[in-house]
């Protein structure tokens, strides 16, 4: 019943998906976004980037978000007490000096050292934060929020390959709601891997050729698609990547910010305040489009995946414990009544279920009490949606999109579905088990060391960076 469950959830966001990008790809046709960027009332947008550690790409990295086709932004980039040459890099690269600037301290996060400004012109939408680390991106970001001038701020990381309609693309679905305030806005994240970039800018957008990064772009396609443009459908998006997350300022600080203790940071903050506007009965909406808009570096060893997903295993345990009160509580609307169930029994409970089904299956094969025939049909049934599933997905991704020129790619990405099952989808389950167990035992908070190979540039050799 668990599965079929499942299987029926899943087809059901496939359809919900289908219908919201037919309804996005007939609106983006007649939009004019040259009104948006020439409007006066477009709103000002503080983009919001945590850098620790970036020495060797940090320029390049700053000069990408410094791109963005729109009237009134600013970039905040929060040198976290790095403890290489970042800070020294970027005051001689976009002549910064040391500048009194008065804010106000509306969300905790470890002191201030110093602000910076550019003395040229041409950079006079930099802004550059140096702090003492806080041993969390949450608290780097917390800090950019107290900077920033803007009633939005764009979270996201240093490292982030950002597109330059980015903006004019997520502030889109604040301007158009008229019947509910959104409180965020998300869009679909790819794997920068084996990409062509040039200074910062996407050059030419290839499949990732490492087999690990691979699994990753068909998950984040199918996640992203599928998942998260379904959610959309009914105004249960369950959290905003913190790679590329648009938010309120004014409900974000409301609600306290972002928890420098918790291990799912972005989602943590989108469920406060969702949590916030609830208890105010303010009518809210988290929207999502279907557009990628930012290209990240995913991991390429296994070692740096399993910190990675170990963390996001960890990240849900607090976030359920933490915000437990909201589990079927019909005061919180559609996120208690729906997002906090979905999270807590197909996400949360999923690997539990999974591990004790398996280790039940097999006691029940000792013993002789397995109904062979019905077993495997029952088997290739699974593996077959799963496959469709994810191949829907990545097709249908290509055929709206088409940010593969070649199919070659797309083939390289949708065969990756007929091994997730036997290769992917187990280290996924066991690393967000070891998350459980780290939670339940109370080991140390920390955080790790983020291993990036770097991308690969159109007109220099691959760097290696760790951050």
């Amino acid at each position: 019943m668990y599965g079929v469950l499942l299987l029926v959830i899943y087809a059901i966001l496939a359809l919900m998906s289908f219908y919201g990008i037919r309804r996005f790809l007939k609106k983006e046709s007649y939009t004019d976004y040259k009104v948006i960027v020439g409007s006066e009332l477009a709103p000002g947008i503080s983009v919001i980037a945590p850098a620790f550690n970036e020495g060797l790409t940090i320029i390049s990295n700053v000069r990408s978000l410094l791109t963005f086709d729109y009237p009134k932004y600013e970039v905040i980039i929060i040198n976290d007490g790095s403890t290489d040459d970042t800070l020294e890099k970027v005051i001689k690269e976009f002549s910064l000096v040391k500048v009194d600037f008065a804010y106000n301290i509306k969300i905790a996060s470890k002191p201030i050292r110093g602000i910076y400004k550019s003395t040229d012109d041409a950079y006079a939408k930099l802004v550059i934060v140096d702090k003492e680390n806080g041993k969390s991106k949450a608290d780097a970001t917390n800090a950019g929020i107290n900077i920033s001038s803007f009633p939005y701020f764009l979270c996201t990381d240093v490292d982030c390959i950002l597109h330059e309609q980015t903006l004019q693309k997520l502030i889109r679905p604040i301007m158009e709601e008229e019947n509910s305030r959104v409180i965020a806005t998300g869009a679909t994240l790819r794997m920068a891997n084996s990409c062509e970039i040039d200074k910062g800018v996407i050059i030419k957008i290839k499949a990732p050729r490492p087999i690990l990064a691979r699994f990753q772009e068909m998950e984040y396609i199918r996640s992203f698609v599928l998942g998260k443009m379904g959610w959309s459908q009914v105004n249960c998006v369950p959290n905003v990547s913190g790679g590329l997350g648009m938010f309120d300022k004014e409900i974000a600080v409301k609600a306290g910010g972002y928890d420098p203790t918790s291990f799912g940071e972005d989602m943590e903050l989108l469920m406060r305040m969702s949590r916030y506007v609830h208890d105010n009965k303010i009518k809210s909406a988290v929207r999502y489009i279907p557009v990628t808009l930012c290209w990240t570096e995913g991991p390429t060893s296994l070692k740096v995946f399993m910190r990675q997903r170990t963390r996001w295993g960890r990240g849900l345990v607090q976030l359920m414990v933490t915000h437990r009160k909201m589990f079927f509580n019909p005061k919180y609307g559609r996120i208690g009544m729906i997002v906090f169930p979905y999270n807590f029994f197909f996400e949360l409970i999923a690997p539990l279920v999974e591990i004790l089904g398996i280790i039940y299956y097999i006691i029940q094969a000792y013993l002789g009490l397995v109904n062979w025939p019905y077993a495997i049909i029952l088997l290739i049934f699974i593996y077959t949606f799963a496959v469709m599933i994810s191949t829907i997905a990545v097709l249908w991704d290509q055929l709206t999109t088409q940010y593969y020129k070649s199919w070659t790619d797309v083939a390289r990405i949708a065969l990756m579905a007929f091994i997730e099952m036997i290769i992917y989808h187990p280290l996924i389950v066991v690393f967000a088990l070891r998350g459980y167990f780290f939670h339940l035992a109370g080991k140390k908070h920390t955080w790790g060391n983020m291993q990036r190979r770097g991308f690969k540039s159109s007109t220099a050799n691959p760097t290696t960076a760790a951050t």
